[in-house]
């Protein structure tokens, strides 16, 4: 069978096909911020997750861009990073591109990482521009395990809760790339990289963050512990429901000992395919993650409801029990339109919805969203570029009155 190619985690935002319009006009107006009115919508309105308060229920979702300065270290924070998310901070919260916790961890050209103070400086004037905005951010935190290539992380092989390889391909400078089989963690180097996402969320409150989500979604290594599709091992780790969520839940109370529970949320897809991952009975599995994460009280999770930027129908895990199971904030992804957002919130379904690829192209989305305005068209060919171009060059809209 031919390797499939992963693409980048972009992919893993909502569909947008059929969402958006005409490219809008060029209107130099300034980014409003107030999200009062509307009809009294919830959506637009404030509300708490976890610790953070948030001026409305917009959550920007993770989207890779590759502009991290590579040649540095991985570095974020140049004036263009900087005004990316000053740009977005209508939302609000954001929820960071997917940081990586090691230089192992990394599965993508030119993203960021959190584990040295070089790239926590970097990360300082992003969160100092977004709270300057009156918005949230919190960090998403991620090792990618199995879905990497030695040309992205030193020419060291990708690890993996077990020596399963997966049917992927990888994008380096060396152009597209068959990732290798991975190396199974020993005991002791799982519990590093545990304490490497302790260490990641420590460094993200000093880099002045509002907290981290933990990327437990879409195919990556925490994804990889949890479903059996990439988990065949015979130790605490693996075979039962509870040895597989048992690396999840480690690093959950790691990072829940380091910065409070009020602000850490973990990213759940139960069902989705992406990156080659499966399982034989996900409503299992994360059945018990959800039952043993209300046990530490986190703040939130973002559920990627079906195929990951794909149907959201996927039979095998019911999303309104989860909703209703899980005591905290559950924040909805996944194919969301402005009714669908506005139904979720006000029926109780969601407590607040997230958006990807919308927020590429429509830097004042909530704006955008408020006035039932027109949308800009987003290129996928300048998704993962170097450079402002389709990256800071989308152009806002005037203000008008609802």
């Amino acid at each position: 069978m031919r390797p499939t190619s992963i693409g980048h985690p972009n992919e893993s935002a909502e569909l947008f096909d059929q969402l958006v319009t005409k490219e809008s006009d060029d209107m130099n107006a300034p980014l409003p911020h107030a999200v009062s009115g509307v009809d009294n919508l919830k959506l637009f309105q404030p509300a708490r997750i976890g610790d953070i308060e948030v001026a409305n229920r917009i959550v920007m979702a993770p989207l890779t861009r590759s502009r991290a300065d590579e040649a540095k270290g991985d570095l974020p924070g140049s004036p263009m990073n900087v005004e990316y998310y000053r740009q977005r901070s209508n939302a609000g919260l954001i929820i960071s591109e997917g940081t990586q916790v090691s230089p192992i961890g990394k599965g993508y050209m030119a993203t960021p990482g959190i584990y040295s103070d070089a790239q926590v400086e970097g990360w300082k004037p992003i969160t100092q521009a977004v709270h300057e905005a009156g918005s949230k951010i919190v960090a998403q935190i991620w090792h990618v395990g199995r879905i990497t290539h030695p040309d992205l992380t030193g020419g060291v092989q990708p690890v993996a809760p077990s020596a399963v390889k997966p049917n992927v391909f990888a994008y380096t400078h060396n152009g597209k790339v068959e990732v290798p089989q991975p190396r199974a963690l020993s005991i002791e180097e799982i519990a590093e990289v545990v304490q490497q996402f302790r260490r990641a969320a420590a460094n993200a409150i000093r880099a002045g963050f509002d907290g981290v989500e933990i990327h437990g979604a879409n195919g990556y290594l925490v994804d990889q512990f949890l479903r059996d599709g990439a988990n065949k091992r015979t130790d605490q780790y693996g075979g039962s429901i509870e040895n597989r969520a048992r690396f999840a839940l480690e690093v959950i109370d790691a990072v829940v000992a380091e910065i409070g529970a009020g602000r850490v949320g973990i990213r759940l897809s139960p069902v989705t395919p992406a990156n080659d991952l499966s399982d034989s009975n996900p409503q299992a599995v994360f059945g018990h993650l959800i039952e043993e994460l209300n046990k530490r009280g986190i703040a939130f999770i973002h559920f990627v409801e079906g195929a990951t930027g794909g149907p959201r129908d996927v039979p095998g895990f019911d999303f309104a029990w989860a909703r209703k199971t899980f005591k905290g904030s559950y924040i909805a992804n996944n194919g969301y339109d402005r009714e669908m957002a506005i139904e979720a919130v006000e029926s109780g379904r969601a407590d607040a919805v997230a958006f990807g690829r919308l927020f590429i192209a429509n830097p004042d989305l909530v704006q955008r969203l408020i006035h039932n305005a027109a949308l800009n068209t987003p290129n996928p060919k300048t998704f993962y570029t170097p450079g402002p171009v389709g990256y800071t060059d989308y152009p806002l809209r005037d203000t008008v009155s609802a």
